[in-house]
């Protein structure tokens, strides 16, 4: 009889997320145990307890998630966990903060699949303004789009310290440029919109981003899509079940994020059954995400 699979959910705010509990449990984990209020410095004594309580061979049935609402926060937390590990003990370990690696993930090959089909092009050289960008889900998808070759704008509504400090952490530990840009005002991100061929909108749920006449003064515009599914939606006139629907006299399409979270579910679902189908320990962040979604959406 195979071993049970152990989940360890770990996050630094007060409360594990119900969604990622939801998911783990129906993906197929036997167990799931959260640890809360959780510092980066306690994560290597969680990881050891966890390897050294199970035989070697059995490390695959043994998984750690990282939580919380942090990207940054998420990566250095799996990065302690996997200098702790000894082998040849060993456990599993995925990072999804806020659900933000596999919803930015979804996002991108969603908007890469309607390129493809619907403008004969792919994100290598796309202009692409993302505004929410100091939130996890925005920082992400930057990240993601700049990886494959996009020419990503990180778009900050308060001003351009904190989208200038995510780019310069963007250089630093991706190896990648990104461009900060002050969206504070409406004439700010009338220029931003003027060089755009797509925009992602990554604001905080029931906030409008973007009004449909900016969204129609942009003419260069091929693409908008939307994260946010609660009322009002983040960008005005695109609709939540929007994919690859036309949105402006111009022909830019929108995608919203009824179609992006179905790619999403599939995705989270999708690696939460890798790490317990496979036979030995694997390591999932936004580039494992970003692969599955691309797979899941072609």
């Amino acid at each position: 009889m195979a071993e049970k699979y152990i989940l360890h959910m770990v996050t630094p705010l007060k409360h594990m997320s119900p969604f990622d509990v939801n998911m783990a449990v129906d993906a197929g984990c036997d167990v799931v145990i959260t640890h809360t209020d959780a510092s980066l410095g306690e994560v290597s004594g969680l990881v050891q307890d966890a390897i050294f309580s199970r035989p070697p061979k059995t490390g695959a049935r043994t998984g750690m998630f990282f939580g919380g609402k942090n990207a940054v926060l998420a990566l250095d937390m799996m990065a302690a966990a996997k200098k702790a590990l000894v082998p040849p003990f060993g456990l599993s370990l995925f990072a999804d903060p806020a659900g933000s690696f596999t919803t930015a993930a979804a996002l991108v090959a969603c908007v890469e699949k309607t390129l493809r089909q619907k403008k004969t092009r792919d994100l290598r050289g796309l202009k692409v303004a993302v505004f929410g960008a100091t939130g996890v889900v925005g920082f992400s998808a930057g990240v993601i789009a700049a990886l494959e070759g996009a020419k990503v704008v990180l778009v900050g509504y308060d001003g351009i310290r904190r989208v200038s400090d995510a780019a310069k952490d963007v250089k630093a530990r991706f190896d990648v440029d990104v461009t900060p840009a002050d969206g504070s005002d409406d004439a700010k991100k009338a220029s931003i919109l003027a060089d755009a061929d797509a925009v992602f909108s990554a604001g905080r749920a029931g906030v409008r981003v973007l009004s449909k006449a900016q969204i129609e003064a942009a003419r260069n515009l091929l693409l908008a899509a939307d994260v946010n599914a609660v009322p009002p939606s983040g960008i005005e006139g695109l609709e939540a079940n929007a994919n690859g629907t036309p949105l402006t006299a111009s022909s830019a399409l929108g995608i919203g994020p009824l179609a992006i979270g179905g790619v999403k579910y599939k995705t989270e679902f999708g690696l939460f059954q890798k790490m317990i189908s496979a036979t030995k320990p694997v390591h999932f962040d936004f580039r494992d995400a970003f692969a599955l979604a691309r797979e899941l959406n072609a």
